[in-house]
Formats: structure tokens, sequence, C-alpha cells
């Protein structure tokens, strides 16, 4: 895997944090989407009241925006189903067409995917702001985004849960079983449609890298109380049982460089508070059968992927999600703007190389609790 072009391209790390806080101000001033509320002044998160979940995006807003950002970018972008792209699986359980935007003519792909989690609404909003960053936006860093890479954007994996606004997608064999589509990329697995298509479609893009949004349930920081907004995970554990022996140990160093590239540009936005993502207090996630997980150990399913095609890949997750008391509406324009931030900021750290010149060791300053084991697929590994 090429680690990108060697850095020619370096500007200020605050001058390029200030001009991604500013486009990511003016995609969230107003609704990404008609008709959706103006954003209110509040504390992130905002857990008054009731959720409200009138200004998050449905598919018909997400067919509308892409449509609109298709016909009104500068750069070239194209939307298209994966029926007309050609995948042997085309639409969701419920029979929606599933939707892929393209932008940029670098040499290489990159993968961003949004809302796998129907009930996990701000990866769709924040893609999409990127997305017509990416589109519109003719300044140096998005330039060089656009000739390093070519950016495949999936901003709703999962349109059906979307519409139903639970995690899962549900089963249209009679069964009405509900499937967790971030595990359902396995051996064994590939009960719904959407892990068929879109699987085949990472075979045909065999991306360098790839990122996925999620939000987490409300948190607090380990050791001061603060509420954590952005949580920077990676599903097989830097160390742990797995990561380390996949691709020589490449993947197991670049996840790291590119978490605390992210932490490192953040911590300038007051309005942002990070860690790492750690399940059950103390446990670090090392599952194989998450889409980004599969994407590490390059997966061969159904002999799509013969030559073992495999990238590195790396998650958010922003606190709050559309439970009842968990995400407040006041937090909606911060909640989407950290992560449009980060990305951009991983994104051009990546292209310029800065990411790969990053110390991996100081993923441990990552504020995180005392890890006292692995949560795997099968059970807890506890570190003796």
């Amino acid at each position: 895997m090429s680690t990108g072009p060697t850095p020619t391209h370096h500007r200020s790390r605050t001058a390029r944090t200030t001009t991604f806080a500013a486009a990511a101000a003016l995609a969230v001033a107003g609704p990404l989407v008609a008709g959706a509320p103006a954003i209110a002044d509040a504390n992130f998160p905002s857990t008054e009241g009731e959720t409200s979940t009138a200004s998050i995006a449905t598919y018909s807003d997400l067919i509308a925006e892409l449509e609109r950002l298709e016909d009104t970018a500068r750069f070239g972008v194209d939307v298209r189903t994966l029926a007309e792209v050609g995948t042997a699986v085309s639409t969701s359980e419920s029979g929606r067409d599933l939707y892929v935007a393209t932008v940029g003519d670098g040499p290489e792909a990159v993968w961003l995917q949004g809302r796998i989690h129907g009930n996990e609404p701000y990866g769709t909003e924040s893609l999409l702001a990127v997305l017509k960053e990416l589109g519109t936006n003719g300044s140096p860093d998005w330039t060089l985004l656009r000739e390093t890479y070519t950016f495949h954007v999936i901003p709703m994996y999962n349109p059906d849960g979307s519409e139903l606004n639970i995690r899962h997608t549900i089963l249209q064999d009679g069964s009405d079983a509900r499937i967790d589509l971030n595990r359902d990329w396995g051996v064994g697995k590939f009960a719904a449609a959407e892990s068929e298509a879109f699987y085949e479609y990472w075979t045909m893009v065999d991306p360098a890298f790839a990122v996925d949004i999620h939000h987490q349930g409300l948190k607090r920081e380990y050791g001061t109380g603060d509420e954590v907004t952005l949580s920077l995970g990676i599903s097989l554990a830097p160390g742990g049982p797995t990561l380390p022996g996949v691709e020589g140990g490449a993947y197991d160093v670049l996840t790291r460089q590119m978490h605390v590239h992210v932490y490192d540009e953040l911590q300038r936005a007051g309005y942002v508070n990070m860690d790492r993502y750690q399940v059950g207090g103390s446990l670090e996630i090392d599952i194989k059968g998450g889409v980004v997980s599969a994407m590490m150990l390059g997966l061969d399913h159904e002999g799509l992927n013969p030559e073992g095609h495999s990238n590195p890949a790396i998650f958010f997750e922003t606190s709050g999600n559309t439970s009842d008391g968990s995400l407040g509406q006041k937090a909606r324009g911060k909640s989407i703007k950290q992560n449009v931030v980060a990305l951009s900021e991983l994104l051009v750290g990546m292209a310029t190389g800065e990411v790969q010149e990053e110390d991996p060791a100081r993923w441990e300053e990552i504020p995180h609790a005392p890890v006292t084991g692995y949560q795997t697929d099968t059970g807890v590994i506890p570190i003796p």
C-alpha cells in the first residue's frame, strides 16, 4: 500500500485547521437539506427533553442533496447507485437503491462511509458536508486532495435502518431478523443484501485507506470526568491479538499515526474533547466481523478478492445518538463540524505525508482507561 506522496505541500497546521474550521462552519451554518431548523446555541451534547429527529437527513433528503451536489459541483461529483455500478446485489433489504458519490482524479482511492447504523445520523450529514467541499472548494488543500485521491463516499450505508431510526437492517426473507451491518462482513456471514452489495463494491475500488463515521452513547473522560464529544477508534486493537500480524505490522503503525494526527489537530478546537474508543470501561475492541476490520484483514468472500487486497481503516465516534436523552438537536452543528474538521485534517495529513511522520507511540497519550483486555467476537481476552 502506498503511504502517499513525498510531503511537498506543508502549510502551518494552525492555518490549515483554521481553514477547515471555517469550511465546516459554512457547511453546517445552514441546513444540509431543505426544511431543517436553524442551529441553536447550547451545550454539547445537549440532553434536555426528548430527542427530536426532525432535522435528521432522511433517505429522500440524501438523494436530493446528492443530486444537487452533482448538478452544482465545480469539480465533478459523480453520483451513482450500485445498480448503475453493476454489483450483483445492488439494493437494500427493502429494495432501496444504495448510493455512492465519487470525486477526484487521484491515483489512489479513499473509502468514506457513514450511517452503517441507522440511528447514528451525523455520518450522513458530515460526509455530505465533506463531499460539498470536495466538489466546490478551490483552495490549495482541497485541490491537493482531488489531485491525490479519488474519493468514494457512502453517506448512508444503511438506508432501511435510517428510515426506521434503528441500528440494524431487517431481513426480508420472512424471518424479520435484525442484522447489525457492522458485524456482517465475515466468514459465514453476509446475511444482508447491503453487506453483499458494498463488499463487492469495495473489491472494485481497492481503497488505499478507509474511514467510518459512527455515534456512541454519552461518555465521560477517564480520570477527569469531562464530557467526551469524539472518540477515536481502531476496530483491531493496536498491539492486540490481531493487528500486529497484519501486513507485517504496517497497519498497526499507520492507524495509530492517523489518530495521533487527528488528536493533535482537533485539540485546537475548543468545543472538541477526545479520547480513545473503548468498551466495557477498559476493553480495547478486536472484532473481525466489522466492515473496517474485514478491510484490514483482506477478507476474500466468494472469490471476489482473490488478490487479498487490504487497507488500513479507522473510525470516529461522535457522542450521542437518536435515543431519547442522548442526542440533543442543539448539538447538531458542533457534532457535524467536529467530524468535518477531523476528516479534513486527516485527509490532508495523509496526502502531504504529515500523518506518516507522526510518532505512533503517542497513541498512548490519547486519554483512555487502563486497558484490562480485548473484546473479541467470541469473548474477552484479558491482559495478564
